[in-house]
Protein backbone atom coordinates (compact mmCIF):
# COMPACT_ATOMS: atom_id res chain seq x y z
CA UNK A 1 0.00 0.00 0.00
CA UNK A 2 2.97 2.30 -0.60
CA UNK A 3 1.54 3.83 -3.76
CA UNK A 4 2.12 7.36 -2.50
CA UNK A 5 5.87 6.62 -2.55
CA UNK A 6 5.63 6.51 -6.34
CA UNK A 7 5.55 10.33 -6.26
CA UNK A 8 9.31 10.46 -5.76
CA UNK A 9 9.87 8.28 -8.83
CA UNK A 10 7.50 10.52 -10.78
CA UNK A 11 9.69 13.47 -9.81
CA UNK A 12 12.92 11.67 -10.73
CA UNK A 13 11.73 10.54 -14.17
CA UNK A 14 9.60 13.67 -14.65
CA UNK A 15 6.47 11.81 -15.60
CA UNK A 16 4.02 9.01 -14.98
CA UNK A 17 5.18 5.45 -14.34
CA UNK A 18 3.83 2.89 -16.81
CA UNK A 19 1.79 0.31 -14.91
CA UNK A 20 0.82 -2.98 -16.58
CA UNK A 21 -1.99 -5.04 -15.06
CA UNK A 22 -4.93 -7.24 -15.96
CA UNK A 23 -8.43 -5.73 -16.02
CA UNK A 24 -9.30 -6.95 -12.52
CA UNK A 25 -6.16 -5.43 -11.02
CA UNK A 26 -6.75 -2.11 -12.79
CA UNK A 27 -10.31 -2.06 -11.44
CA UNK A 28 -8.98 -2.75 -7.93
CA UNK A 29 -6.38 0.02 -8.26
CA UNK A 30 -9.03 2.49 -9.41
CA UNK A 31 -11.26 1.53 -6.47
CA UNK A 32 -8.62 1.35 -3.71
CA UNK A 33 -6.81 4.49 -4.87
CA UNK A 34 -9.70 6.50 -6.29
CA UNK A 35 -8.03 9.72 -5.14
CA UNK A 36 -5.23 9.07 -7.66
CA UNK A 37 -7.51 8.57 -10.66
CA UNK A 38 -10.28 11.02 -9.68
CA UNK A 39 -8.25 13.65 -7.86
CA UNK A 40 -9.75 15.97 -5.27
CA UNK A 41 -9.93 19.72 -5.88
CA UNK A 42 -6.91 20.36 -3.67
CA UNK A 43 -4.01 17.96 -4.01
CA UNK A 44 -1.58 19.00 -1.27
CA UNK A 45 1.69 17.07 -1.57
CA UNK A 46 0.92 15.75 -5.03
CA UNK A 47 -0.46 12.51 -6.32
CA UNK A 48 1.19 9.40 -7.71
CA UNK A 49 1.14 9.45 -11.50
CA UNK A 50 0.48 6.12 -13.19
CA UNK A 51 -0.05 5.37 -16.86
CA UNK A 52 -2.30 2.30 -16.83
CA UNK A 53 -1.95 -0.35 -19.55
CA UNK A 54 -4.30 -3.33 -19.53
CA UNK A 55 -2.77 -6.75 -20.06
CA UNK A 56 -5.10 -8.95 -22.09
CA UNK A 57 -2.53 -11.38 -23.46
CA UNK A 58 1.04 -11.24 -24.80
CA UNK A 59 2.27 -7.76 -25.71
CA UNK A 60 5.49 -6.05 -26.78
CA UNK A 61 7.37 -3.36 -24.93
CA UNK A 62 10.31 -1.69 -26.68
CA UNK A 63 10.25 -4.54 -29.22
CA UNK A 64 10.40 -7.26 -26.55
CA UNK A 65 7.58 -9.81 -26.39
CA UNK A 66 6.18 -10.33 -22.89
CA UNK A 67 3.89 -13.25 -22.09
CA UNK A 68 1.73 -13.00 -18.97
CA UNK A 69 1.63 -16.26 -16.99
CA UNK A 70 -1.45 -16.73 -14.79
CA UNK A 71 -0.51 -17.88 -11.27
CA UNK A 72 -2.14 -18.17 -7.85
CA UNK A 73 -1.30 -16.31 -4.66
CA UNK A 74 -3.49 -18.38 -2.36
CA UNK A 75 -6.98 -17.82 -3.79
CA UNK A 76 -5.97 -14.61 -5.58
CA UNK A 77 -5.12 -14.80 -9.29
CA UNK A 78 -1.86 -12.99 -10.10
CA UNK A 79 0.47 -12.77 -13.09
CA UNK A 80 4.04 -13.79 -13.66
CA UNK A 81 5.85 -12.95 -16.87
CA UNK A 82 7.92 -14.72 -19.49
CA UNK A 83 10.38 -12.96 -21.77
CA UNK A 84 11.97 -15.42 -24.16
CA UNK A 85 13.88 -18.00 -22.12
CA UNK A 86 13.39 -16.04 -18.88
CA UNK A 87 10.44 -16.18 -16.46
CA UNK A 88 9.63 -14.07 -13.41
CA UNK A 89 7.15 -15.88 -11.14
CA UNK A 90 7.03 -14.34 -7.71
CA UNK A 91 4.45 -13.71 -4.99
CA UNK A 92 2.74 -17.00 -5.83
CA UNK A 93 2.19 -20.51 -4.54
CA UNK A 94 0.75 -22.39 -7.50
CA UNK A 95 1.05 -22.62 -11.26
CA UNK A 96 -2.26 -23.71 -12.79
CA UNK A 97 -2.25 -26.52 -15.35
CA UNK A 98 -3.10 -24.14 -18.20
CA UNK A 99 -0.01 -22.01 -17.47
CA UNK A 100 2.65 -24.72 -17.77
CA UNK A 101 2.61 -24.67 -21.60
CA UNK A 102 3.36 -20.92 -21.44
CA UNK A 103 6.60 -21.84 -19.66
CA UNK A 104 7.56 -24.94 -21.64
CA UNK A 105 6.65 -23.91 -25.19
CA UNK A 106 8.91 -22.11 -27.69
CA UNK A 107 12.11 -23.69 -26.38
CA UNK A 108 11.12 -23.40 -22.72
CA UNK A 109 12.45 -21.29 -19.90
CA UNK A 110 16.19 -21.44 -19.17
CA UNK A 111 16.35 -18.95 -16.29
CA UNK A 112 13.66 -18.35 -13.69
CA UNK A 113 13.16 -16.02 -10.75
CA UNK A 114 10.78 -17.79 -8.43
CA UNK A 115 9.01 -17.19 -5.11
CA UNK A 116 10.36 -19.28 -2.20
CA UNK A 117 9.34 -17.77 1.13
CA UNK A 118 10.72 -20.33 3.58
CA UNK A 119 11.12 -24.07 4.18
CA UNK A 120 7.73 -24.53 5.88
CA UNK A 121 4.60 -24.56 3.70
CA UNK A 122 2.71 -21.28 3.34
CA UNK A 123 -0.79 -20.56 2.06
CA UNK A 124 0.24 -17.91 -0.50
CA UNK A 125 3.91 -18.58 -1.31
CA UNK A 126 6.00 -21.47 -2.57
CA UNK A 127 8.23 -23.13 0.00
CA UNK A 128 11.86 -23.71 -0.96
CA UNK A 129 11.12 -27.36 -1.81
CA UNK A 130 8.11 -26.41 -3.94
CA UNK A 131 10.14 -23.79 -5.81
CA UNK A 132 12.95 -26.28 -6.42
CA UNK A 133 10.32 -28.70 -7.72
CA UNK A 134 9.06 -26.08 -10.20
CA UNK A 135 12.61 -25.38 -11.38
CA UNK A 136 13.27 -29.10 -11.81
CA UNK A 137 9.99 -29.71 -13.64
CA UNK A 138 10.85 -26.89 -16.07
CA UNK A 139 14.43 -28.14 -16.44
CA UNK A 140 15.87 -24.65 -16.11
CA UNK A 141 19.60 -23.98 -16.22
CA UNK A 142 19.40 -21.33 -13.47
CA UNK A 143 16.82 -20.61 -10.78
CA UNK A 144 16.96 -17.64 -8.46
CA UNK A 145 14.72 -17.83 -5.40
CA UNK A 146 13.24 -14.57 -4.18
CA UNK A 147 10.50 -13.24 -1.91
CA UNK A 148 12.42 -15.05 0.82
CA UNK A 149 11.95 -14.57 4.55
CA UNK A 150 14.48 -13.99 7.30
CA UNK A 151 14.05 -17.69 8.15
CA UNK A 152 16.45 -18.57 5.31
CA UNK A 153 20.10 -18.04 6.12
CA UNK A 154 21.71 -17.14 2.80
CA UNK A 155 24.88 -19.27 2.92
CA UNK A 156 23.28 -22.19 4.75
CA UNK A 157 20.30 -22.33 2.37
CA UNK A 158 22.46 -22.02 -0.75
CA UNK A 159 24.64 -24.89 0.50
CA UNK A 160 21.53 -27.14 0.57
CA UNK A 161 20.15 -26.19 -2.86
CA UNK A 162 20.75 -28.29 -5.98
CA UNK A 163 23.17 -27.12 -8.65
CA UNK A 164 21.82 -24.20 -10.67
CA UNK A 165 19.47 -23.03 -7.88
CA UNK A 166 20.38 -20.23 -5.48
CA UNK A 167 18.86 -17.51 -3.37
CA UNK A 168 18.65 -14.14 -5.09
CA UNK A 169 20.22 -11.19 -3.30
CA UNK A 170 20.05 -7.40 -3.28
CA UNK A 171 21.98 -5.99 -6.21
CA UNK A 172 21.72 -9.15 -8.34
CA UNK A 173 21.59 -8.23 -12.03
CA UNK A 174 20.37 -10.66 -14.68
CA UNK A 175 20.71 -9.94 -18.38
CA UNK A 176 17.61 -11.04 -20.27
Amino acid sequence: MGLDDVRRYNQMQQGAIPCYADAATIASLRQMFAYVFTPPAQIGGGLPQLELHEIAGPWSLAGVRIVPVPLWHGRLPVLGFRIGGFAYLTDCNRIPDDSWPLLTGDGGVRTIVLDALRHRPHSTHFSVAEAVGVAQRLGVERAYLTHISHDLGHAATNAQLPAGVELAYDGLVLTV
